[in-house]
């Protein structure tokens, strides 16, 4: 028996307790050799909002779970104890695959499969607290706090581990940059 890894689209947000309540019943049927993994893929972020600096862990690849299932060699098939303990689970749980037979599963590719993994091995070793800003270089914005509220500028640089902006506003008729932190800046409404 061979082990390939599916894709189950889940209803976004709703991940992490479809894992759980699916591993639950694995174990009640007795069929962890054939259903060996869940995974939840997820990289841990920094955000900035309203002043605050929090993390949060955010899912890579939302409204999916990856589950790992003992397939049968010669046809490639999922067994079809596994196929109705998942399809027969409560909500809207599906199998990613073949848009012409849905009773026919596709597993990954080795390259989708070794690249999912290196992914999330690579999110395991990284240091923790990535921020991130919902601004883009060339963005129009309005600071909103300090010696130069209301003045309109240009985001010019981004440095999202210090939560700073770098943005040019006219000064005396000159464009100068000044760094702000990101939450005393907001997106200009057009």
């Amino acid at each position: 028996m061979a082990k390939r890894w599916f894709v189950l689209r889940v209803g976004t947000n709703r991940e992490n307790r479809v894992k759980k309540t699916l591993w639950t019943r694995v174990q009640t049927h007795d069929l962890t050799e054939k259903v060996t993994q869940l995974l939840v893929v997820t990289e841990r972020v920094t955000e900035i909002k309203g002043g605050q600096r929090r993390t949060v862990e955010r899912k890579v690849y939302p409204g999916y779970v990856m589950a790992e299932i003992e397939v049968d060699d010669e046809t490639g098939k999922v067994p079809p104890e596994v196929w109705h303990l998942i399809r027969d689970m409560p909500g809207q749980i599906k199998f990613v695959g073949n848009p012409d037979d849905p009773d026919k599963p596709q597993p990954l590719g080795p390259d989708e499969v070794t690249k999912m993994l290196a992914q999330v091995e690579r999110l395991k070793a990284e240091e923790p607290g990535k921020t991130t800003m919902d601004f883009t270089i060339g963005e129009h914005v309005v600071i909103r706090e300090g010696s130069f509220e209301n003045f309109e500028g240009t985001v010019e640089e981004l440095q999202p581990e210090k939560g700073m902006l770098k943005v040019s506003i006219m000064v005396f008729g000159r464009p100068t940059p000044i760094d702000f932190e990101s939450w005393k800046v907001e997106k200009k409404q057009d």
